[in-house]
């Protein structure tokens, strides 16, 4: 897709005539190769037909074509799009991309009076508006998916609001939380992802459609109403910039590439916990396989997958970064390869989305398991240390050391710090009462974690509420 003059001459197969008088022969077969764009650029047909819809009105409304040319140009339109839904339009390599192919096409339909449709404006400005518009779609559909996958967590969270499990830091036992808790960490992350969509789209929603070439047009073009027409909030301020950002691409990219980043860290959990050796989660039928020679295998491919493609994502953006990084104003070449990375990561992330949520509605849990190993690796010592603060007014960091003692302690007699008795306690600090108890054990940690934002059941099951609220309303 490359820069575009007002040209009236009847278009056919052909590049040279396609081009007029300028060029006297056609191009050689490696030019046409690397320079068409239809075989990927096609997906752009319904957001293509949509801007020349409203460039047509607009263009009668303000007397610069006849009605009745608009009018049939409309209706030709209406064809062409038919034509492609049903699968009977010959997409042609020679006519290079989807607004040629599309014009081509109209003027076979209507006759010369198509010809005008490009009054007023460039390949340069319809494919930035067309690849806006197809984001936009695009963003809005994600966002829809991921609430999907909001809901999915929000659910099982729900299911799962008093199951305890271990916490963990740098994947060492910690601090016993409940699943639901887990859960719902993750709704919070998808929902950062879905406030970056609405940014995105927010940002990219000027309509370049009339910036022409790159300096705008001598017709008396009404670029308000065709931004309006197509749903963005206004025009674009600049016709240089308006032809040669892709900036509204880079962004939608850097937002598939954090989701992917959330998505491949859920999914590497979950490769994880359905190993035998934790043995926390089993992945539904539908999205695992087995293998080729042990037949005991069970292997969490979707999830392996999901962590896989985020890579592939990540190299989109990457690539197209690359692409745009050393470019003077306005348009090049180079920019006819922003489509295919954003087509692709698009497809990946959409496909990712759907694994996840699959997943995650249909998984089972073994919370036995799960409770079991919650409480291994004194992971209730930090609240054995807040109650040598809370009850006894131990400064944090002699309580720190206290309960390191206790901990040494349990350790040497191979048994957890509950199981100690009241006179082994008191041995390390004689102060210790029986209401120390009260702490100690999984059940009775989770349960005091009352902090907003904390793992108790009662706070999961408040914090399910609000998220239902924030995400699915």
């Amino acid at each position: 897709m490359s820069d575009d003059t007002k040209d009236n001459t009847p278009l056919n197969s052909s590049t040279s005539t396609m081009w007029g008088g300028r060029f006297s022969a056609g191009p050689s077969a490696v030019m046409e190769e690397i320079n068409a764009s239809i075989g990927f650029d096609q997906r752009l047909y319904a957001q293509d037909i949509r801007g020349s819809r409203a460039h047509a009105r607009m263009l009668v409304a303000n007397n610069i074509i006849p009605a009745a040319d608009g009018e049939a140009i409309l209706k030709g339109l209406d064809q062409v799009e038919g034509e492609i839904k049903a699968g009977d339009f010959k997409f042609s390599r020679a006519l290079e991309d989807i607004h040629m192919n599309v014009e081509s096409r109209l003027r076979e339909i209507v006759g010369d009076g198509a010809g005008r449709l490009h009054t007023a404006r460039s390949r340069n400005d319809q494919v930035a508006t067309d690849v806006k518009l197809w984001v936009r779609d695009a963003l809005d559909g994600l966002d829809g998916a991921l609430q999907d996958l909001q809901a999915a967590l929000i659910n099982r969270a729900e299911e799962h609001a008093a199951s305890v499990m271990p916490g963990f830091t740098h994947l060492q036992a910690a601090q016993p939380v409940t699943l639901g808790h887990h859960l719902l960490s993750y709704t919070e992350m998808i929902g950062r992802d879905r406030s970056r969509i609405f940014d995105c789209r927010a940002r990219l929603n000027e309509c370049p459609l009339g910036a022409a070439a790159l300096a705008g047009t001598s017709f008396p073009i009404d670029r308000v109403a065709t931004a309006e027409a197509l749903g963005f909030s206004g025009p674009t301020r600049n016709s240089l910039d308006s032809v040669s950002d892709r900036d509204f691409a880079l962004e939608y990219l850097s937002v598939l590439s954090i989701l992917g980043v959330h998505l491949s860290r859920m999914a590497e959990e979950m490769v994880l916990w359905t190993s035998v050796q934790f043995g926390f989660m089993r992945v539904s039928d539908d999205f695992s396989s087995g293998s080729s020679i042990m037949p005991q295998k069970r292997n969490p491919d979707a999830a392996e997958l999901v962590r896989g493609k985020a890579g592939r994502v990540f190299g989109a953006l990457m690539g197209l970064l690359t692409v745009m990084k050393g470019l003077p104003l306005t348009y090049g070449k180079d920019m006819q390869e922003d489509k295919e990375p954003v087509f692709d990561a698009s497809d990946t992330m959409e496909l990712c989305v759907s694994a996840m949520t699959g997943m995650f509605a249909s998984a089972t849990y073994n919370t036995d398991r799960m409770k079991d190993d919650a409480g291994k690796g004194f992971t209730t010592a930090t609240d054995l240390a807040d109650w040598l603060v809370r009850v006894l007014a131990m400064p944090f960091r002699d309580a720190h050391h206290v309960t390191g003692a206790l901990v040494k302690m349990a350790e040497d007699k191979g048994v957890g710090l509950e199981d100690l008795s009241l006179a082994e306690l008191q041995t390390v600090e004689a102060n210790i009462t029986d209401d120390v108890f009260k702490v100690l054990g999984v059940d009775n940690s989770v349960n005091s974690r009352l902090s907003f934002g904390g793992t108790a059941p009662a706070n999961v099951l408040a914090a399910v509420k609000d998220a239902r609220e924030r995400f699915l309303t």
